[in-house]
């Protein structure tokens, strides 16, 4: 029988590790590309989520969705319904700044919304707007070790795409330091530290609103290769 109303999967049909890909296409191929014996554990509303073993160990991918609204179901199931303790999101973001080249990764060390409603969990659970240090900190290294192009610092984060202001709504967030901009980023961090469970967002980077420079979406999925192998490297540890 089905724990949650949005997630169909049985009780301990995930690992207490979960990777989250906002697209479940990039989900499936995650899945069929880098876990040994890949099981579907949702289908639900097309929402794919998989459980299989990375290193020997458990690990499971679920997808979310775009923007926070979708993201906040998801999670907050999983935390609450599944006993996940250890989240970490491979997703996508646009870089703030030049030198946050296309195809690099970015490791959200704090993320913070645009505005009071980015996130939509405010006045709901209790503000947490970090990583997890352990998992920040083992991330940055194994990067390092791979030779992956990797960026850590200030995230902003936003529930609007297309704004009219065009680029110039992120001053105020370079201003601050702000490397990138993603949808999800901060309230990962907000509803973790609710539950008391470990998050850590890993995204990347596929335009720049500063050289204007983008991939093409022809490139997807193998563009997400590193983001995927690193993910899975830090979740191999933390389950071991």
């Amino acid at each position: 029988m089905p724990v949650t109303q949005h997630i169909e999967a049985g009780d301990g049909d995930f690992a207490a590790t979960v990777l989250l890909p906002g697209d479940p296409q990039r989900a499936e191929w995650m899945a069929v590309t880098f876990l040994q014996a890949p099981r579907c554990v949702n289908r639900r509303r097309g929402m794919l989520g998989f459980t299989g073993r990375y290193r020997n160990r458990p690990v499971s991918i679920q997808s979310t969705g775009i923007g926070a609204s979708s993201f906040l179901v998801y999670v907050h199931e999983l935390l609450a319904g599944y006993g996940v303790r250890t989240l970490i999101r491979t997703g996508t973001c646009g870089g703030l700044v030049g030198r946050v080249g296309l195809r690099s990764l970015v490791l959200s060390a704090a993320a913070f919304g645009e505005d009071d409603v980015s996130g939509q969990v405010f006045g709901l659970y209790e503000p947490d707007s970090a990583a997890d240090p352990r998992l920040l900190e083992r991330a940055s290294a194994l990067a390092m070790q791979l030779g992956i192009p990797c960026h850590v610092g200030l995230t902003a984060c936003s529930d609007i795409f297309h704004h009219p202001a065009g680029s110039a709504r992120f001053d105020a967030a370079r201003a601050a330091g702000a490397l990138a901009v993603d949808m999800e980023t901060s309230a990962l961090y907000r509803l973790a530290g609710h539950f008391g469970a470990r998050a850590l967002s890993i995204c990347t980077v596929v335009d720049n609103v500063v050289t204007q420079e983008e991939t093409d979406y022809s490139e997807r999925q193998c563009l997400f290769s590193d983001m995927s192998r690193l993910a899975l490297e830090v979740a191999a540890e933390d389950s071991a």
